[in-house]
C-alpha cells in the first residue's frame, strides 16, 4: 500500500478574501511536458483565473504557467485555456452550480498528488464589502489576542 504524497505548488490566496467557498472538487489538468516541468519549479500563477464549462467540458482560463527555460519550440502559450479532467457526473454537478445566480468556479490551488498535477476547484459565492470588513476585523482581533497571550505567557 503506497502513501499519497501531496505537494502544494501554488495557492489562490486572493480567492479566500473575495469569495465564500460552497464546495470543492479535485481535477486533473491536460498539460504539455514543458508545462509540467515549469509547474515543478513553482512557476505558476492562479491569481485571475477561473473555470468555465463549454460543450460539457471544463476549462481553466487565466492560469499563467511561465515558459520552461529549456523548452525552446515545445513551449506553449503561458495563458492558454487548459482542459480539466473531470468525470461526467462532476461536470453536470458543476453546470448546475454555475446556473445558480451568484455562484462561480474558482481554482484555489495547484498541487502534485504523487506524480500527477491536480487543481482544486471551489464553487464560490462572492463576498460583499461588509463581509470582507468583518473578516479583516476578526483576523485583527485574533492577532491582538495572540499577541496578548504571548506577552502574558512570558511573564
Amino acid at each position: 500500500m503506497t502513501k499519497e504524497v501531496i505537494r502544494v505548488v501554488a495557492q489562490n490566496k486572493k480567492a479566500r478574501h473575495e469569495y465564500f467557498f460552497e464546495e470543492t472538487f479535485e481535477a486533473g489538468i491536460e498539460l504539455a511536458g514543458t508545462e509540467v516541468k515549469s509547474i515543478r519549479q513553482g512557476r505558476v500563477n492562479l491569481k485571475d483565473s477561473y473555470v468555465y464549462i463549454k460543450n460539457s467540458e471544463a476549462f481553466i482560463r487565466g492560469m499563467h504557467i511561465s515558459p520552461y527555460e529549456q523548452g525552446n519550440i515545445f513551449n506553449k502559450d503561458p495563458l492558454r485555456d487548459r482542459k480539466l479532467l473531470l468525470h461526467k457526473r462532476e461536470i453536470s454537478k458543476l453546470i448546475g452550480y454555475t446556473q445558480q445566480k451568484g455562484l462561480t468556479l474558482i481554482p484555489t490551488k495547484i498541487y502534485f498528488k504523487n506524480s500527477w498535477v491536480k487543481v482544486e476547484i471551489a464553487v464560490a459565492r462572492g463576498k460583499k464589502l461588509y463581509d470582507k470588513r468583518r473578516d479583516i476585523a476578526e483576523r485583527d482581533a485574533k492577532i491582538t489576542i495572540d499577541r496578548k497571550m504571548k506577552e502574558f505567557n512570558r511573564q
